[in-house]
């Protein structure tokens, strides 16, 4: 499981005195604590697809932090949040290359018979199933809105 990893590379990082990853496996083992409680009172066990929606919360954080950063040139505070994008990524399962998340929502398309940006809803939900977790959903979302459009193109 997804939180035994994260509990034995805390250990592990506390041991080493790894200062930064100790720091952000103990964030994310927190909001796991928060997670698991909220599904407990609703007589739910937490899964590993919900921690890794918490990892994907967390790096959106970290990253919406990078741009900021940047903007302000803080140099220091863009490199330590991307050290800590760094972290998290690591326990995310691998993500699928764009030529892969093009294939699989062509063929979904094709299923659906999806033909114009009208179907957008129904292709991401079907699309959704398929990818989640394992891709980034603005990628996903760009495909899907490239490949509509080309549809509405020849259609049109």
């Amino acid at each position: 499981m997804l939180l035994e990893k994260i509990n034995k590379d805390y250990i592990e990082a506390k041991k080493n005195h790894y200062i930064l990853r100790e720091s952000v496996l103990n964030l994310l083992k927190s909001n796991i604590k928060y997670k698991e409680i909220e599904a407990k009172s609703k007589g739910k066990t937490l899964e590993d697809s919900d921690i890794i929606d918490l990892i994907k919360q967390e790096i959106k954080k970290r990253k919406e932090s990078i741009e900021l950063y940047k903007q302000g040139q803080r140099q220091e505070l863009v490199e330590k949040e991307s050290l800590e994008l760094k972290i998290l990524q690591e326990y995310l399962p691998e993500q699928l290359s764009e030529d892969e998340i093009k294939s699989i929502i062509e063929k979904i398309i094709e299923n659906i018979g999806a033909v114009s940006m009208k179907d957008f809803g129904k292709v991401m939900k079907e699309v959704m199933k398929d990818l989640k977790g394992k891709a980034d959903g603005e990628v996903i979302r760009r495909v899907v809105e490239n490949l509509l459009k080309g549809k509405e193109e020849i259609s049109g």
